[in-house]
């Protein structure tokens, strides 16, 4: 994220670095870097002799190389781009080009939803110049603080149950979160300038009541006609509301829970902390302890394992993940 802000912020500045080796799973960071450099770097007029674009399948690192070392047509710079770059074949022979590149070529390569060898001398030689960029996908808890985040930089806040509905509905993927909140933005308008669960749930169609959020909540108040709608609701559309997504949100709170309990000072400010969670969701912690003791959430640990491992076919012959779902809600809530 910090590299993300830094390289943009420098872009804008019209700071050019020779080489942006941009790796990792997290792929929206990648293509706004990518997509900024191609869209800003030259004008419309320069792009036409100096923008090349290259697809790691469809070329070879020699034509790379080659193209990179040409100098630019009328212009200061001239942008090339490897997209795909993973599926480029001797990738790490770009170290003869890497060793001594043009400053003005802009060369950027797409390495996606993975990270190059860090032994290679290709990794290390764009270390040394600073030229090499990994982006992880967010932890689960860091997704909903990343929304408010964006939002606020759009000039909108959001309130805390609409941006875990929309963290815990959508994942992880910031492309996907991105798109759907842009959709929200213009769905709502410029009038409004906080979104709510009720705008999320009338926008993007995802339920306010019928989500792993509110299931958890029903599980930690002990609310067990309300998990029980929940989890029928799930078990009908496994496809928008798939077991393994539920088991990493119960997974995530009851192993938070546990550590909790651990926790000399439970102070709201240290338990954030320590938890890494909104001040304003101390509370479920403190709750979940006072209706779960410390041998039940051991348990429930042990069964949100043993059913993640049956909903991928481990020791499960026919059982649907509907009935796995009911199954483990019934024994966490017994």
């Amino acid at each position: 994220m910090n590299d993300f802000k830094q390289i943009m912020a420098d872009l804008k500045n019209r700071q050019f670095e020779p080489i942006y080796f941009l790796m990792g799973e997290e792929t929206y960071y990648i293509d706004q870097i990518t997509n900024y450099i191609t869209d800003n770097c030259l004008t419309e007029e320069e792009k036409g002799f100096n923008q090349t674009i290259l697809y790691g399948k469809d070329t070879d690192v020699n034509t790379v190389i080659l193209t990179a070392r040409r100098y630019p047509m009328m212009s200061q710079y001239q942008v090339v781009v490897v997209k795909e770059a993973q599926n480029l074949d001797k990738i790490e022979e770009l170290v003869h080009y890497a060793e001594n590149p043009l400053n003005s070529t802009i060369l950027v390569v797409n390495y996606k939803y993975k990270t190059f060898d860090s032994r290679k001398k290709l990794s290390k030689t764009l270390k040394k110049s600073k030229s090499i960029f990994e982006f992880k996908k967010l932890y689960d808890n860091q997704v909903a603080p990343w929304i408010t985040s964006y939002l606020k930089e759009n000039g909108l806040s959001i309130d805390l149950k609409a941006s875990s509905l929309l963290s815990d509905s959508l994942g992880s993927d910031l492309s996907k979160i991105v798109k759907e909140l842009d959709k929200l933005k213009v769905a709502l308008g410029n009038n409004v300038q906080q979104i709510t669960a009720d705008d999320v749930e009338k926008n993007i169609g995802l339920s306010k009541d019928y989500n792993s959020f509110e299931l958890q909540k029903a599980i930690v108040n002990k609310e067990v006609l309300k998990a029980n709608r929940i989890i029928k609701v799930f078990a009908n559309n496994p496809k928008d509301h798939p077991i393994q997504a539920t088991i990493s949100v119960l997974f995530n709170y009851f192993s938070k829970l546990m550590i909790y309990y651990y926790l000399k000072d439970k102070g709201k400010a240290n338990v954030a902390k320590e938890l890494s969670i909104n001040p304003f969701f101390v509370q479920d912690y403190a709750l979940g302890a006072r209706n779960y003791s410390g041998r039940k959430v051991v348990d429930i640990i042990s069964i949100l394992r043993d059913y993640d491992m049956k909903s991928k076919g481990f020791n499960n012959v026919s059982a649907d993940t509907g009935d796995l779902l009911k199954e483990m809600i019934f024994k966490i809530l017994h």
